[in-house]
């Protein structure tokens, strides 16, 4: 399966006159992240930034006065999120920028049933809360100390790990940051899709002292030569 983990800053908080002006996203198939992501910032085609956005995320009216408007990479967006769930944080929010955005353009909304809200997945698992990302990164110790605003991609990125750990675990999945060595997995024993994952250039130290070890090799070998341990003995 193919999600994107995605986030939208905005020009104020009413999708029916405000406008998107950044949209960030993460890659994940099958929980897995595949390193792709899109980020982009947007013209709001010449609404004004409310203030007390601009105090969320920092962006200004005269950074955005050279960015393309949504007309412009509105292809692009549809593109990376073909096939693909949309995975937001207080989904209704967002959907309902996207789909503002859309039907300006004369194109269809994102069907419901394309869309994953992981704060009511979150509610489900926490009902006392709290559960602002802020929140569940901390619940979930995922270090977001480096998010001092709001920001579409960052927020997509702590979103994927808070996502994957809702979901089951940093055990299924893998850490999102990039590594200089790399080797591909098979996802499926069907499936072509190939995805990098990270290898450690050299092995960890043992941690298993000399003394240890020995008081190991005496236990097995009091449990005589059908002990399960003696099948391992030498890998």
């Amino acid at each position: 399966m193919r999600e994107i983990i995605f986030d939208t800053e905005t020009t104020g908080l009413d999708s029916r006159s405000d406008r998107i002006i950044e949209i960030g996203g993460i890659e994940l198939l099958n929980h897995f992240p595949t390193g792709r992501s899109l980020h982009l910032y947007i013209n709001p085609d010449g609404t004004k930034v409310h203030p007390d956005a601009l105090a969320v995320h920092g962006i200004s009216d005269d950074f955005l006065a050279d960015k393309p408007l949504f007309r412009d990479v509105v292809e692009e967006i549809v593109q990376f999120f073909d096939g693909a769930m949309w995975v937001a944080h207080n989904a209704n929010f967002d959907m309902g920028f996207i789909n503002a955005e859309f039907g300006r353009l004369g194109l269809p909304p994102v069907p419901g049933d394309r869309v994953i809200d992981t704060l009511q997945l979150a509610r489900r698992k926490n009902p006392m809360g709290p559960n602002s990302l802020d929140a569940l990164c901390r619940r979930y110790g995922i270090d977001n100390s480096h998010r001092t605003k709001h920001g579409a991609l960052l927020d997509s990125e702590l979103l994927a790990e808070v996502y994957i750990e809702m979901i089951g675990g940093r055990q299924t999945a893998l850490v999102l940051g990039a590594a200089e060595e790399k080797s591909a997995i098979v996802i499926e024993e069907d499936s072509n899709v190939t995805l990098d994952v990270l290898v450690r250039p050299r092995p960890l130290a043992p941690r298993l002292t000399p003394d240890e070890a020995a008081a190991h090799e005496a236990m097995v070998a009091k449990m005589g030569a059908k002990a399960i341990w003696t099948k391992y003995a030498g890998e």
